[in-house]
């Protein structure tokens, strides 16, 4: 979003013709991504013939009168916090950062003013706003109970760069699981949409009528007592991805009860507690937007998840 309001008048060609509205805008250079586009067209913004209200899906016709209103950015109402970050690299571009399980990345119900972004507006003085006034500079974002490696945009440029990035695919992410039971095969590739749960609001679901696509490829790393280490990579960015599909396969992430994944695990007369879901986001690789460098970051499993291995493998003595 710009500093300062801006009105931007377009007419449609022949060339643009029949493109949905907000593809038809984001392929302009307007300094915007296709979601904000999608919410200025939702707020009423942007208006098509002289018309506010319409829908981001609507087709443009030559000729067509397109008013954009882009709005300044809003003040930041996230106030900084001097939270400790496991920065693992920074330029003047972006960060990336270890992410420890229980913490939120964005204020939301519950979470108001300890969160990753409140850490984040205490390290940087120039965060990139274009993600939000609640999210600034969040590219992506990890759940809370989910461990391991983050990137962060430090400014619109960078952020722009990441985020076509992570709609086409071109971000490498690797995770870590330790799943209830052995899998059949050694590896697979999991295609099922994934969408909000028809009942409970708060669990996503490949049941969903109005599920968006979502592909998880995984590889058995190692066959423990009950349960499988897992190497994931996700190829898409949906909500609780991995932690749907693997229980959908009946093979839910330990310690995540909301997807029926056990909180304690037995081993022989001993209980295993786990405290947290299993998961760990633990290699990033990306074009780095500004530079073009390759770039990779690797992430050691962290203490929790790593005695909860060791216990399963039968190396710690409890």
């Amino acid at each position: 979003m710009a500093d300062i309001a801006k009105y931007v008048f377009i007419k449609v060609n022949d060339d643009g013709a029949g493109n949905r509205l907000d593809k038809f805008l984001a392929l302009k250079d307007l300094g915007l991504s296709r979601s904000q586009i999608q919410n200025l067209i939702h707020d009423g913004h942007i208006k098509v013939r002289g018309y506010a209200g319409t829908s981001s899906s609507l087709r443009v016709h030559a000729g067509d009168s397109i008013d954009i209103h882009i709005p300044a950015l809003k003040p930041l109402s996230v106030k900084p916090v001097p939270i400790p970050l496991a920065i693992v690299y920074e330029d003047s571009h972006l960060l990336v950062l270890e992410k420890p399980a229980g913490l939120v990345v964005h204020p939301g119900a519950g979470d108001e003013d300890h969160t990753l972004v409140h850490g984040l507006l205490h390290h940087c003085q120039d965060l990139s706003g274009i993600g939000g006034y609640l999210r600034p500079g969040i590219v992506h974002r990890l759940d809370k109970n989910t461990s391991g490696l983050m990137v962060v945009a430090k400014d619109d440029e960078a952020h722009r760069g990441l985020t076509e990035q992570f709609k086409s695919g071109m971000i490498d992410k690797t995770y870590l699981a330790l799943v209830r039971g052995r899998l059949r095969d050694r590896s697979g590739r999991l295609d099922s949409a994934i969408g909000r749960h028809p009942v409970n609001r708060k669990k996503m679901s490949t049941r969903s009528r109005k599920g968006r696509s979502a592909i998880t490829e995984w590889q058995v790393v190692e066959e423990l007592r009950g349960s499988t280490l897992l190497s994931l990579k996700i190829r898409t960015g949906r909500t609780h991805q991995i932690r749907v599909h693997m229980s959908s396969l009946g093979h839910p992430v330990l310690g995540d009860s909301l997807y029926r994944g056990p909180t304690e695990f037995r081993v022989g007369h001993t209980i295993i507690p786990i405290q947290r879901q299993m998961l760990h986001a633990s290699c990033l690789q990306f074009t780095h937007p500004i530079t073009g460098e390759k770039m990779k970051w690797e992430s050691k499993l962290p203490a929790d998840m790593n005695s909860v291995l060791e216990s399963l493998m039968g190396r710690n003595e409890l």
